[in-house]
């Protein structure tokens, strides 16, 4: 099953994507410049591999909600990321994303 909802951080929109797969979940917060994601996301394929699309994106692990995504430290970030939005390990995924706005 897959649950799409918007939220709301601090005024500024996003999209939760909840994907329910078996014996895993993919969990995904974004809006049209990036995104945090769980642990599935393989953040050097997108360094390495699509570079040149400068994917704003990073990964935290453990999580099993939209909370616990939101609150953890991001483990993974993009090169892109770092230089563009000054994201970097350890993180906390809400600010990432609020210094998208």
């Amino acid at each position: 099953m897959i649950h799409v909802e918007p939220i709301w951080i601090e005024d500024h929109a996003f999209t939760f994507t909840h994907v329910e797969l078996p014996k895993t979940d993919l969990l995904i917060i974004s809006n049209d410049i990036g995104y945090i994601m769980c642990g599935a996301l393989d953040v050097d394929l997108l360094n390495e591999k699509l570079h040149d699309r400068q994917i704003v994106a990073a990964r935290a692990v453990g999580v099993r909600n939209r909370d616990e995504l939101l609150y953890a430290p991001l483990q993974k970030v993009t090169k892109y990321s770092e230089e563009k939005y000054g994201w970097y390990e350890g993180m906390i995924g809400k600010q990432a994303l609020l210094s998208l706005n």
